[in-house]
């Protein structure tokens, strides 16, 4: 088939992708619930932390007044565990047993490592010396009521969930995950656990598109085999559309006779680009269907893995009101490059750190596109410009993948 091709840069088709329009949508949502998703709202602190004066450490509590004179005994009149407060008046000669994280009575002015101390009987204490610090967390030291905890478009990971409970708060604001669709298209294609057939392969796009999805912050809700049909291909794709806030396909996009995601793009609402400067993935295509974004994307592993990144994740983030994670970075090579290039390359990576030259850059495995056995260790891009050479130790552009 024979579809007229402009091509264009990856700079101008992620301009292109950026200028549709995407709807956001919010959910409350179970903090224990909320691992991941990102905040739709601002928190604030409701009240201080500590809420009250807190013992950092397991120790005896004394009055200023008898902060001197070590080492001496003490009458012990109480015992004060994390979570019980002193009922008792505390006087001159007098000190609670106190443990950490427990709240320390008003009149203690000090806390006194069990360390040095030595228990003489059950109401009698030995305090050898003296403390440099009180040992004791006044309110509010961390946070005071009305701080920011967290900022909107904060992703929540364990340490937010953690800081969300601290303050009691069961429920927050989220942005919904969008709904992902992906087809894998191929006569050739194989499920994993079907029996070997001469001549065709295993579907590993359309999992490695799922994974993907899924660690940057989508909902695959289905995922698709279609054979090299223009009927069918173009009935799953109607279907996808309806669903899904966003369609993935992997396959179908280069000029062959069964290319058919091309053909679809051609008869789109909006049709955005099917050429690209660039290696590997030059013909990937991007459309809108029915109102909903399609990004279709080479059948060869490499050249998918790299669009997915290069392509789909800034568009995931933009329907969290986010923006791509990917760094962009400049880092020495670690090597030479010296292939020659009519395209862009964008050639898979991973970034050491080198005693002499810090951190460097690194092809590794394959640079085609039909290699995948340096997916699941690629770390970063970078980027050979066509008609170039790149020799060790020269600074070349590097986008830092997120999630690795």
């Amino acid at each position: 088939m024979y579809l007229n091709r402009d091509i264009i840069t990856l700079e101008e088709a992620q301009g292109l992708l950026q200028s549709v329009n995407l709807q956001t949508k919010t959910k409350k949502i179970s903090t224990a619930e909320a691992h991941f998703y990102v905040l739709a709202e601002n928190i604030y602190a409701t009240f201080p932390i500590p809420a009250f004066r807190r013992s950092g450490y397991d120790g005896y509590g004394i009055l200023n007044e008898d902060d001197h004179s070590f080492p001496r005994e003490f009458e012990i009149i109480d015992n004060i565990g994390a979570g019980s407060v002193l009922e008792k008046k505390m006087s001159s000669g007098q000190a609670v047993r106190i443990m950490t994280g427990a709240k320390v009575p008003d009149e203690v002015g000090k806390v006194i490592m069990l360390e040095v101390t030595e228990k003489c009987s059950d109401d009698k204490v030995l305090i050898k010396e003296s403390m440099k610090h009180s040992n004791i967390s006044s309110i509010g030291e961390e946070f005071l009521k009305g701080d920011l905890l967290l900022s909107s478009g904060t992703r929540l990971n364990a340490g937010a969930i953690s800081l969300l409970n601290a303050f009691g708060i069961a429920e927050v604001l989220v942005y919904q995950k969008p709904k992902v669709g992906i087809l894998a298209t191929g006569s050739e294609l194989l499920k994993a656990g079907e029996a070997y057939v001469e001549g065709k392969i295993y579907n590993s796009n359309g999992p490695l598109l799922e994974a993907l999805v899924r660690e940057n912050g989508g909902l695959v809700i289905t995922l698709d085999n279609v054979k090299d049909e223009l009927h069918d291909t173009l009935a799953i794709l109607n279907g996808l559309t309806s669903r899904c806030d966003l369609v993935l396909t992997t396959g179908g996009v280069s000029v062959g006779d069964f290319d058919f995601m091309a053909e679809a793009a051609k008869a789109a609402d909006q049709f955005l680009f099917n050429k690209l400067s660039m290696r590997p993935g030059s013909p990937t295509t991007a459309f809108v269907h029915k109102g909903t974004p399609v990004i279709a994307l080479s059948g060869n592993p490499g050249a998918c893995f790299t669009g997915f990144y290069l392509f789909v994740e800034p568009t995931l983030q933009r329907f969290v009101g986010g923006k791509s994670r990917l760094k962009q970075v400049k880092l020495p090579l670690a090597h030479d490059y010296d292939k020659p290039n009519n395209f862009d390359k964008y050639l898979r990576a991973t970034v050491n750190f080198d005693h002499d030259s810090g951190l460097i850059v690194s092809q590794i495995g394959s640079d085609k596109s039909s290699a995948l056995g340096n997916l699941h260790s690629t770390t970063a891009f970078f980027k050979v410009p066509h008609d170039s050479s790149i020799h060790k130790g020269e600074e070349v552009e590097v986008w830092l993948l997120p999630y690795k």
